[in-house]
């Protein structure tokens, strides 16, 4: 993979598809949330951030990339971990501010070898434990 900047790649300044890249709505560093999910049985697995670039490997390698902020540099989901997601599609939503990526999972989706970023626990509702 080419070397990482230290920072997001500017708007404009990738191969992204301009009509797509027209379409989004980053925040002050470029980002877009990238919201991970399986493609056969709508779990959400993990939350990734995602500037013009990583869009743009992301849709052309079939392979989620996202843009690392703690370690200002592109990953591509499973190469060190083998923790693959397999791309089946990616969807804007209405704002233009999130994206959705329909993925394969292949392993565990969390850093923490969980299957999905969210196994903590519910938090309670209404002061109450919701179960």
């Amino acid at each position: 993979m080419p070397d990482s900047p230290a920072a997001p790649a500017a708007p404009g300044s990738t191969a992204l598809d301009p009509a797509v890249a027209a379409r989004l709505k980053r925040d002050p560093h470029g980002l877009v949330p990238a919201v991970a999910q399986q493609f056969d049985t709508g779990e959400v697995l993990m939350m990734g951030w995602m500037d013009d670039e990583a869009l743009h490997r992301t849709l052309t390698t079939g392979r989620c990339t996202y843009w690392s902020r703690s370690r200002s540099e592109y990953w591509v989901k499973g190469d060190t971990s083998g923790h693959l997601q397999l791309v089946k599609s990616v969807a804007l939503d209405c704002d233009g501010d999130t994206l959705l990526v329909k993925v394969d999972q292949i392993g565990a989706a969390c850093h923490t070898g969980d299957r999905t970023c969210f196994d903590a626990g519910e938090l309670a509702l209404g002061g109450s434990p919701h179960q």
